[in-house]
């Protein structure tokens, strides 16, 4: 049987993981910012791209209210980077696409992104990146098992 981790082991894995989320998040923002964007904008043109955007459902997602959503979709239609029209099947809807402008601006976002991606992440071994991503598959569900317990 394993040995298992010492409280000093432990907390140190903890301190590597607050660190790697912040720097992660700010490097996130900093993409963000470099083309011209919030964060809160890039998620929402990554899902406009993707064609498979539902604001509410989008705002379920994010833990975000429906106005804070219609807030930066506004701002985002006021920027030239989307366009909305209403829905073919149901005049309810509102259908959101990319403009030429927006598609534009993700193509310099993704191209900073990979390159960023390129210069950090593919200097690792394979396996190394695969024990990671066994790792932090596996912590991130037994947080999340944890934070869906009634205590």
């Amino acid at each position: 049987m394993p040995q298992a981790p010492s409280r000093d082991r432990i907390d140190s894995a903890i301190g590597a993981l607050q660190r790697l989320s912040e720097v992660f998040l700010d490097r996130r923002r900093q993409l963000a910012r470099e083309s011209g964007l919030s964060e809160a904008e890039w998620r929402l043109l990554e899902e406009i791209a993707a064609e498979r955007f539902m604001p509410s459902l989008f705002a379920r997602r994010r833990e975000r209210t429906a106005a804070a959503v219609s807030r930066v979709l506004r701002g985002l239609v006021d920027a030239g980077l989307i366009a909305a029209s209403v829905g073919e099947s149901d005049a309810r809807q509102r259908v959101y696409r990319l403009t030429p402008k927006g598609r534009e601006r993700m193509a310099k976002l993704r191209e900073r992104r990979e390159r960023a991606i390129a210069a950090i992440w593919r200097r690792f071994p394979a396996a190394d990146l695969a024990e990671f991503e066994r790792l932090a598959a596996g912590l991130a569900e037994a947080l999340e098992r944890y934070a869906g317990r009634r205590e």
